[in-house]
């Protein structure tokens, strides 16, 4: 075990034999985890602070976006949907232009330099 998971068991231990931890919402009942298997190990923490911070990325708030006006056209009448497909549409546009192939070649090169100036023994 790390030095710094150490320190937080030594901590969480100490709060619960003073009893700071007792009648917590959700107390003995299992937590419900987000599935971030996908997410590399570095990055969790970071997507989860973005998470709670209410932010999403680009691609993921376009399909949000996506998803809103899908549902506004549902509830609109037909004399005032006019716009808002045009909205639709255009948001359908943007998220087709988002999935542009990637080169793979490009983007493994810019990943080795971008190592090479972060790796503090060159």
């Amino acid at each position: 075990m790390q030095l710094l998971d150490q320190i937080a068991e030594a901590r969480i231990q100490e709060a619960i034999e003073r009893g700071e931890l007792r009648d917590l919402p959700g107390e003995g009942k299992p937590l419900q985890l987000d599935d971030d298997s996908a997410v590399s190990e570095e990055l969790r923490a970071a997507y989860r602070i973005l998470k709670n911070a209410g932010y999403l990325p680009p691609e993921l708030q376009l399909r949000k976006d996506v998803r809103d006006a899908e549902a506004l056209l549902q509830q609109l009448p037909e004399s005032e949907r006019c716009r808002a497909r045009a909205r639709l549409h255009l948001l359908q546009l943007r998220l087709a232009a988002s999935r542009r192939p990637i080169n793979l070649l490009v983007e493994d090169r810019y990943r080795e330099r971008l190592l090479e100036k972060l790796d503090p023994s060159s």
